[in-house]
């Protein structure tokens, strides 16, 4: 909440609305006359977001009557965590849950000094917006971020070791984003190795060099942002105290209850593994919580939504087209352009599209991929039809308000078999 999902939320907003401000508001009839960017009071205005939402859940906690320490835990002895804080304390108790979540992943050859070279922190904080900035990883975290500066006026350039954007992400998705950021002016070096970065007063040199061999090459940017990813955060918690196990990449293996190899002890979110995301962390606390209390709990993984606050959005859930082919199902696909939505045109914001996959037997909806307007809202529909067993016709006979983006949806099922209405 403070480093993470909610600050960079705040941001993408903010520089959405002065994008659109600039570019597009001329088309409505609305004069921008001295538009100018204020970005101090930009930052003021995340900063106050998370602090709102930091008070609200202290308050909550203190409604709940549940005991907020702060400090940095560390497990001293089965049963006993440590706390040190403004002061030393030591807590007894009968379970203990490792939620600690991750922290960026390092590059070699390449240090963060949080100025020149920046992690996802740094690049939440910066005090102008550069003339030109280097993403490193073209996932989710560098597009985002790198989408705020560039909708600020910097000069964006995103280099990533694969060959494109949003990796793991269906491939059909993955390219449309990669012409949706081309066209907003961001510049995409794929398939390309970050070999190092020799910093100078005001700027950072790097060298690349093509992951498949051929000629090197330097890029100079004001900033670069490296965010390859994340690695679980376990240093200095005692897992060693008390035997603990971490497997090879450092994340805490844990079984079916989430419990590690010592009794007692639980672990969820990212230091577990899979998905590094909020919500599943969430999912997970509050299954282990009420396992711990002697109630059951589930989680459905297939059922975990992927999104991408760019924009336009893209969001994911269930198996995308890639997934099927190797694992051999045979499947049909829904497809519907946002271009033929009348809400979307209503609102100047059509790009994109959604993807719908269902089992050619059964017409059981198997995933959903998402390109276009509030992409991560319009997932959650799908995500309701899966847990529920619903197929691609289930779908497809559900009313849909007109005119809503939602329809979209209703169309993509519609199409899984053949039948759009409006294309």
């Amino acid at each position: 909440m403070n480093v993470g999902c909610i600050p960079s939320k705040a941001l993408l907003q903010s520089s959405h609305h002065f994008e659109v401000a600039e570019k597009e508001f001329t088309s409505h009839g609305i004069q921008t006359n001295g538009l100018k960017l204020d970005l101090k009071t930009m930052l003021g205005r995340k900063d106050k977001v998370v602090v709102d939402l930091t008070n609200g859940i202290e308050f909550l906690m203190k409604k709940n009557k549940i005991n907020y320490i702060v400090g940095f835990g560390e497990i001293t002895a089965p049963g006993e965590v440590t706390v040190k804080g403004d002061q030393k304390q030591i807590l007894e108790t009968e379970n203990i849950m490792i939620a600690t979540g991750s922290e960026v992943a390092p590059l070699p050859g390449i240090q963060i000094d949080e100025k020149l070279i920046v992690s996802s922190t740094g690049a939440l904080n910066l005090p102008k917006v550069p003339k030109t900035m280097a993403v490193i990883g073209a996932g989710v975290i560098g597009l985002e971020l790198g989408s705020v500066w560039r909708r600020l006026g910097s000069e964006v350039t995103v280099i990533e070791f694969l060959d494109v954007a949003l990796p793991g992400m269906d491939a059909e998705i993955s390219k449309a984003m990669g012409r949706t950021l081309k066209k907003q002016g961001m510049k995409l070096k794929l398939k390309t190795k970050v070999t190092g970065a020799k910093k100078s007063k005001a700027n950072v040199t790097l060298t690349m060099e093509p992951r498949d061999g051929g000629k090197a090459d330097t890029l100079k940017a004001d900033v670069v942002l490296v965010a390859i990813g994340r690695r679980p955060f376990t240093d200095k918690l005692g897992l060693d105290k008390v035997g603990i196990k971490v497997d090879e990449r450092g994340f805490i293996p844990v079984d079916e209850d989430y419990q590690t190899n010592v009794e007692g002890i639980y672990a969820v979110g990212d230091v577990i593994g899979g998905a590094m995301l909020a919500h599943k962390a969430e999912d997970e606390g509050s299954v282990c919580a009420e396992i711990i209390s002697g109630q059951t709990g589930h989680i459905d993984y297939n059922l975990i939504t992927g999104i991408v606050y760019t924009h336009p959005e893209v969001a994911s859930v269930g198996k995308n087209e890639e997934q099927l082919k190797e694992a051999g199902i045979e499947y049909n696909v829904g497809k519907f352009p946002f271009s033929a939505n009348s809400r979307a045109r209503t609102n100047a914001d059509a790009e994109g599209f959604v993807k719908i996959l269902a089992d050619k037997k059964t017409d059981a909806v198997l995933g959903c991929h998402i390109i276009g307007p509030q992409a991560g809202d319009l997932i959650q529909e799908i995500v309701v039809a899966m847990e529920l067993s619903a197929s691609a016709e289930d779908v497809a006979r559900i009313c849909h308000g007109h005119p809503g983006l939602s329809e979209a949806i209703k169309e993509a099922a519609l199409g899984v078999g053949g039948r759009a209405l409006h294309i």
